[in-house]
């Protein structure tokens, strides 16, 4: 039932946009798409996905698992495939887990090392949003933001605030926060984390930018830095499969700011997604050839 309400809602809310947003433009513009600038932007997702897979293995050796680079980018591939694909997003992730585990009573480790991953990823792409809007203070006037759009986001920003601060202040001292720490051993450590995760971020920012240059929309870099983190982070709201609806939707509202249509917005969002489904491919392509082999998975020394 509830896998019935996601593609339901899924299909209402494209429906919804193409019908609000000039649908005839929109199709024209996904029809005309330029195969080198898709090709731009599913390369920059691969690329993603390579950092995003070494991310979770610097992560699951810290918690004491190992696996070689080549496990975790297919694992990584496979993962991308079900949570694009199926709902809820998050069931290649649950796969990845358990395919990670050490033993039967490793689940609880190798989980709480995706969930690590996963949340490092969030909050590269939260830093990389708050350096586009603080962008906006050192060049005033290069996007046009509406007064309740602004208002807005403002409000959902001191509201995302406060929520980190909450979740920070609930798990310090406690069991999460210590396993933390130990990905987080030093310096070093943290600054490789941190190129990792903005680096993809940045990827995931330039493979939207280079979907919509496809479909006719060129997205000056500081558009980019400040919208797409935007776009991106709509997709982690539930209830459609891979963020599609919500993210369509919060490019149409935020596409104008840079001065190009709504209709653009919905056509590079959906251009955008389309690009995330080939860049998926070869998890289909591991699958066919049988998944990866999990006796690579062995107790790291967490030095």
């Amino acid at each position: 039932m509830k896998r019935a309400l996601r593609f339901a809602v899924t299909g209402l809310l494209l429906a919804l946009l193409l019908r609000a947003f000039d649908g005839a433009d929109i199709a024209n513009r996904l029809t005309a798409m330029d195969p080198v600038w898709m090709a731009v932007a599913v390369l920059c997702l691969w690329i993603q996905t390579f950092l995003m897979a070494m991310r979770w293995r610097l992560v699951a050796r810290a918690l004491g698992i190992a696996f070689p680079p080549l496990f975790a980018l297919q694992e990584y591939f496979v993962s991308q495939l079900a949570n694009a694909t199926l709902p809820g997003g998050v069931v290649g992730d649950g796969a990845r887990a358990v395919r990670s585990r050490i033993g039967e009573t490793g689940l609880r480790r190798a989980a709480l090392a995706v969930m690590f991953e996963r949340a490092f990823g969030q909050a590269g792409l939260l830093v990389v949003a708050v350096a586009g809007l603080m962008s906006l203070a050192l060049v005033p006037g290069a996007l046009d933001w509406p007064d309740r759009l602004a208002r807005g986001l403002a409000i959902a920003g001191l509201v995302a605030i406060c929520l980190c601060l909450i979740v920070a202040i609930w798990l310090r001292g406690g069991r999460i926060a210590s396993l933390l720490s130990l990905c987080l051993p030093d310096g070093r450590r943290r600054v490789m984390h941190l190129a990792l995760a903005v680096g993809a971020a940045l990827l995931n920012v330039a493979a939207f930018a280079a979907a919509a240059r496809a479909t006719g929309v060129t997205l000056s870099v500081q558009a980019a830095l400040v919208l797409v983190p935007l776009i991106l982070l709509a997709m982690l709201v539930p209830l459609t499969i891979g963020g599609w609806g919500w993210r369509e939707g919060a490019a149409a509202a935020l596409f104008p700011v840079a001065g190009a249509s709504a209709a653009a917005g919905v056509a590079a969002g959906i251009a955008f997604g389309i690009a995330m489904l080939i860049s998926v491919l070869p998890g289909l392509a591991i699958l066919s050839l049988g998944p990866p082999a999990t006796r690579d998975v062995t107790a790291a020394d967490r030095n």
